[in-house]
């Protein structure tokens, strides 16, 4: 059963969202009648961006190749990312799509706050203004960190961030400033620290749909990668687990996942009983069935990359790659919900689950953390923790990571970055096909290179640079109504 919300967008006139109320509670908005916790708490559901970002991350880095001529499905969301185009397409999996869906998730968010404020008493809306406040400055994040320069501590990040709206809109096509970027990061390390101390986990039904707990340290823990305040980092990441109890909540690849069938995998994945899910999202998209069989994706060099020994000595042997027809692969991450525009029809929407923060996630970030802070004991802790759970009949004294293998793997007397290169490779592998690592790539200002096949099979290969503009995905072409400038070409 499906239902629709017509949403007021803050920068583009309407768009709108379709759910499952299996898989989200969600209930119709009601935001002129905003007067009871339970439709304040019935708004919310819409807060968080119901779009994909993983189509076309994922083209755009790394984690791509081009597979050949006449192989897998041409689509402009996957093709135009993998050759850093400008995505013309406004179909689901497009930058436009995923920019339009936040500010429809903002709206809400906006809605929901406006609502509050007016209640004579607040006491019982707490915990769904703690989910409000964290929900608008997650949507804030991902925009400004997808479509704006990336914050440097270094310099004065002045540079154009989005717009940040706090505010119900009440006129089509309101104009609206960027701000920089450090004006943008203000505001959200504004909304998060309001939030955090609001959030309970008692208010909600199915918790891994909304900003919990963990998921809001989570945030916080991503959020202060980005600005390098490492020890706020580690501050978040170990009070979302107390007893640092990551073992038992990261992904059971080499256990529980490596015996599940292929079809349960699938399922498992993105299921909310999952302990190392923290905060999934529903989305209108097609990157469940797509993800496997576009021509730009994991191919045959990715897949023979992630079957090699690493910096353990051992391979990820408990991460199981299956084939959709060479040179096409997959891990078996999503399941797509299709729902039928009637119980009798043969067309309707695609959904995909889509996990937002994970565990394994927040480790490898508060590993990052301790190497950055000097403490490479504890960073070497949290990555045999990880490695634990990937490795096949892991053995301690066999595929530990230590200080003398990463010297040797990746031949540098710098302890430092051999580390670092250690929990990028462990986070590139991990999250194949969820489009995390360009977040990676765009906060480090790492290279890309894309290679390009011709029709007799040769290739030639092209580069991202750290400092090139088409690192930041364009912005709709209406936002100039509103009088947003479109980043630079």
């Amino acid at each position: 059963m499906t239902k629709k919300y017509i949403i007021t967008i803050l920068i583009l006139a309407a768009v709108s969202a379709t759910s499952c109320k299996k898989y989200l509670e969600q209930a119709p908005d009601q935001r002129t009648k905003l007067n009871t916790v339970e439709k304040v708490s019935e708004i919310l559901a819409t807060a968080y961006t119901q779009a994909d970002f993983a189509t076309f991350t994922e083209a755009a880095s790394d984690n791509a190749e081009d597979k050949g001529v006449n192989v897998g499905e041409l689509n402009p969301a996957n093709q135009d990312p993998y050759l850093w185009k400008d995505v013309e397409s406004r179909d689901t999996g497009t930058p436009t799509f995923f920019w339009n869906a936040s500010y429809a998730a903002i709206a809400a968010a906006n809605a929901a706050l406006d609502a509050i404020d007016k209640a004579p008493d607040q006491t019982d809306y707490l915990p769904y203004k703690g989910e409000a406040l964290i929900a608008r400055a997650y949507a804030h994040f991902m925009l400004v960190t997808l479509y704006s320069k990336v914050y440097d501590p270094t310099t004065a990040n002045d540079s154009p961030g989005i717009p940040y709206v706090t505010k119900p809109e009440k006129v089509v096509f309101q104009k609206y400033d960027r701000g920089t970027v450090a004006s943008t990061y203000a505001a959200i390390e504004k909304d998060l620290l309001a939030g955090l101390p609001l959030i309970k986990n008692s208010a909600y039904r199915v918790v891994k749909y909304h900003f919990n707990q963990t998921a809001a340290y989570a945030f916080a823990a991503r959020f202060y990668l980005f600005k390098r305040e490492y020890d706020k980092v580690i501050r978040y990441a170990t009070q979302a687990f107390p007893g640092d109890s990551y073992a038992s909540n990261i992904r059971p690849w080499n256990t529980k996942y490596y015996e599940a069938s292929a079809g349960e995998q699938e399922i498992m994945f993105t299921q909310a009983s999952e302990n190392p899910n923290l905060l999934l999202t529903e989305a209108p998209s097609s990157w469940a069935r797509s993800y496997a069989g576009f021509r730009y994706g994991m191919g045959l060099t990715l897949n023979v990359a992630l079957q090699q020994p690493n910096v353990t000595g051992s391979n990820w042997s408990g991460i199981k790659v299956y084939s959709v027809g060479v040179p096409n692969y997959k891990v078996l991450k999503y399941k797509e919900l299709f729902i039928r525009s009637s119980p009798n029809a043969n067309i309707g929407l695609a959904f995909t689950i889509l996990p937002q923060f994970t565990a394994d996630e927040m480790l490898m970030n508060r590993a990052a953390a301790y190497i950055n802070t000097g403490d490479f004991t504890k960073a070497i802790a949290d990555l045999n923790t990880f490695a634990s759970v990937r490795i096949r009949n892991y053995d301690p004294a066999a595929d530990a990571v230590t200080l003398d293998k990463v010297a040797l793997f990746y031949n540098t007397t710098d302890t430092k970055q051999g580390l670092l290169n250690t929990v990028l490779d462990f986070k590139k592998t991990e999250f194949i096909q969820e489009g995390l690592r360009w977040l990676d790539i765009v906060r480090l200002k790492l290279p890309v290179t894309h290679n390009i096949k011709a029709v007799n099979g040769t290739n030639t290969f092209i580069t991202l640079g750290p400092e090139d503009p088409r690192r930041l995905f364009q912005l709709p072409s209406e936002v100039a109504l509103s009088g947003i400038p479109l980043n630079p070409r």
